[in-house]
């Protein structure tokens, strides 16, 4: 008599958790227990293949970060372990999701909130691969008795996904005794306590000023479990980045164009309120009006090639390539 073939189980196969629509509750399966011999794929069933494809974008969409990377996939092996640890009934306490990202802006912070919240709700972790982001402004209140009621209301909005907050540290400001934005962490202590099979909060903002945050409230620091450091772009990543921005919108740039824009890049790093991929997107929007102008100014029908070729003189046209005095001061647009 052959013997019996060990069951084998996936995330959304029998036994598995099932997921659910985008925006809908996810209905609650009771696991059945699998035994010493059955097998459980944890690369199996569509959960599986959500998460590898989500792990993928992220690899695809963001240049660079490497260790961000890692740590992305490392919290999604936890989780797909955890989830097949449950289905053995090998109980364990429910893995701590709230998290820091820290780094200058237009490192990817959003991007990699965005990405880990469809991961979460493929495993089943949230119910909404939704990020509802917030400021200080959206939380604090201006008068007693207001800022309860808006961070209730935030927290109410990111039910069951993502709470972002950009910009954390403003919350905490020790030189106004009156500030309310402490109660805005109090609550939020309370909230990602109670509320932690529901909602993940993410905290981000610039390291040294989330460090001053963290130790000015051990309480908070001590419900952080995962503290991620998005380090700025170098000079080929952020040409990279470019590059992958200009297909993206159908467009080109011309080899002197190309070589134009590394150079702008070099000179743009020095200057003040660089905000990496950010600044990046910025100055091709500049080349792009630059290139416009150029092509209404030529006064004869256009081809294809016209339309999506961006030049050296789109990228020259701007004030960093000019010999003033007052390119030290080149704004972000620039």
């Amino acid at each position: 008599m052959a013997a019996e073939a060990p069951l084998r189980f996936g995330f959304d196969q029998p036994g598995g958790r099932r997921t659910s629509t985008v925006g809908e509750p996810e209905p609650e399966v009771e696991p059945d227990s699998l035994g010493e011999g059955d097998e459980f794929d944890l690369h199996g069933g569509d959960a599986g293949e959500r998460v590898e494809e989500t792990l993928k974008a992220l690899e695809d969409e963001l240049v660079g970060l490497a260790p961000v990377k890692t740590r992305v996939r490392e919290i999604g092996a936890l989780l797909r372990v955890d989830r097949a640890r449950q289905q053995f009934g090998l109980a364990s306490s429910r893995p701590t999701l709230h998290m820091s990202f820290t780094g200058g802006p237009g490192t990817g912070k959003t991007t990699v909130a965005l990405r880990m919240a469809e991961m979460l709700h493929a495993l089943g972790y949230i119910r909404s691969p939704k990020v509802h982001t917030v400021t200080r402004d959206d939380l604090v209140g201006q008068f007693i008795g207001h800022t309860a009621p808006k961070t209730k209301e935030a927290v109410a909005r990111a039910a069951g996904g993502i709470l972002f907050i950009d910009e954390a540290y403003y919350l905490f400001r020790p030189e106004n005794e009156r500030d309310y934005g402490q109660e805005v962490i109090e609550i939020l202590l309370t909230e990602m306590e109670n509320e932690r099979t529901s909602l993940v909060v993410i905290f981000a903002g610039y390291e040294d000023r989330m460090e001053t945050f963290f130790s000015a409230n051990p309480g908070l620091s001590s419900r952080v479990a995962h503290h991620i450091s998005f380090d700025d772009y170098t000079h080929d990543e952020l040409v990279r980045i470019a590059d992958l921005m200009v297909v993206k919108e159908n467009f080109r740039f011309d080899e002197e164009g190309r070589t134009a824009f590394s150079r702008y890049l070099e000179l743009r790093m020095r200057q003040p309120r660089f905000s990496n991929a950010r600044s990046v997107r910025n100055a091709i929007e500049r080349c792009r009006l630059r290139q416009a102008k150029r092509l209404v100014e030529l006064e004869h029908p256009l081809t294809r090639d016209d339309l999506i070729t961006l030049t050296a003189e789109d990228v020259r046209g701007s004030s960093l390539f000019a010999d003033s005095p007052t390119t030290t001061n080149e704004p972000e647009e620039g």
